[in-house]
């Protein structure tokens, strides 16, 4: 429940204008890719974190910094190297001594994940060991450190960015912290026309700033209003039927596994997987300017929710069978009914 007032239509448009305003902002740096801003916004507004993947040289570490020049939000940025440690992260104590008593205590020092906005970059190139110090943050939005809990501020993302784990120096990021980015966001190479545009705009003399439209409090009504946009009970059983349809065994009954499930997963999505798509296909209603969310909302964001969700098996490395091509069955195969 929350304690906004009912949405009315003047409120809805004011704040469209004020995303659009968002997108026009973080447009003044980035040329193109207009579906990888689009579901870098909806994870904002659904409160959850993303992970960019793409090669080098894509404008991944750029999208996410303009994003944070567009937000009044604190941001802060951690290149993720092989000798990162949790402590560069999280933060360490440091030894005080009082001069006028002499007595020696130690104090916190917060690390750089105590921000509104962390840009995780190459997440993929740090250690395990370091990965896993975001996992609590991610999910909690707390830090434990030495027996104390220490709040993180309030909105607070985490927007990873790797490289394809074909690249020499990666290190594939855990299970527990893939399930615990809302989106995986594939960013792909510009068309042409924008790849000349790129050229035009990034080596000549005029350089756009972007502007800050947008306060943290107004970040923090729009992921309330996301909540109250209504979803249909026929398109949450849908959900619910396709999260349990990408388990190729156990709880899903036989009948209702596609054949794709069962030959190139090993692992499927779990109940987080239908949490996200809810969340997330409500915040793209509401991006689009609609108060309840459709079955296109779903089909769009299928894909970014549970690519990274699914553990595929080795007959799909065999035959070059990816995530996406797994979930474009599974989407087939577990057709939508209206109840």
């Amino acid at each position: 429940m929350t304690n906004e007032s009912p949405l009315t239509e003047s409120d809805l448009q004011q704040q469209l204008t004020r995303l659009t305003h968002l997108r026009q902002a973080i447009a003044q740096a980035i040329v193109g890719q207009q579906d990888v801003v689009e579901q870098l916004l909806i994870g904002l507004l659904a409160g959850g974190h993303c992970l960019l993947e793409g090669v080098p040289g894509l404008g991944k570490t750029l999208l996410v910094r303009s994003l944070g020049q567009a937000l009044e939000l604190q941001f802060r940025r951690v290149q993720f190297t092989p000798d990162l440690m949790p402590s560069d992260i999280l933060g360490t104590e440091l030894l005080e001594e009082d001069h006028g008593t002499g007595h020696r205590h130690f104090r916190f020092q917060p690390g750089p994940v105590f921000t509104n906005l962390l840009l995780a970059d190459e997440l993929n190139r740090t250690p395990p060991k370091t990965q896993a110090a975001l996992l609590e943050a991610m999910q909690e939005r707390t830090v434990s450190y030495a027996g104390t809990t220490y709040p993180l501020p309030a909105p607070f993302f985490v927007l990873a960015t790797q490289n394809p784990l074909e690249q020499a120096g990666t290190y594939p990021l855990p299970e527990a912290q893939l399930d615990r980015f809302l989106l995986h966001i594939r960013v792909d190479y510009p068309s042409e026309q924008e790849e000349r545009d790129i050229l035009a705009q990034t080596t000549g003399s005029h350089s756009s700033a972007v502007p800050q439209v947008m306060h943290g409090s107004e970040v923090l009504a729009l992921q309330a209003r996301v909540r109250d946009v209504h979803l249909g009970e026929d398109l949450l059983a849908w959900i619910a039927r396709l999260v349990r349809a990408s388990r190729p065994g156990g709880v899903s009954p036989e009948s209702a596994v596609p054949d794709e499930i069962r030959k190139y997963v090993r692992w499927g999505a779990g109940p987080r997987a239908g949490q996200s798509l809810v969340l997330a296909a409500k915040a793209r209603a509401l991006l689009h300017g609609r108060l309840a969310a459709t079955r296109e909302d779903i089909v769009a964001l299928a894909a970014p929710v549970m690519r990274h969700r699914l553990l595929l098996s080795f007959a799909a490395e065999a035959e070059q069978k990816s995530a996406d091509d797994v979930i474009a069955a599974l989407l087939r195969s577990v057709p939508f009914t209206r109840a």
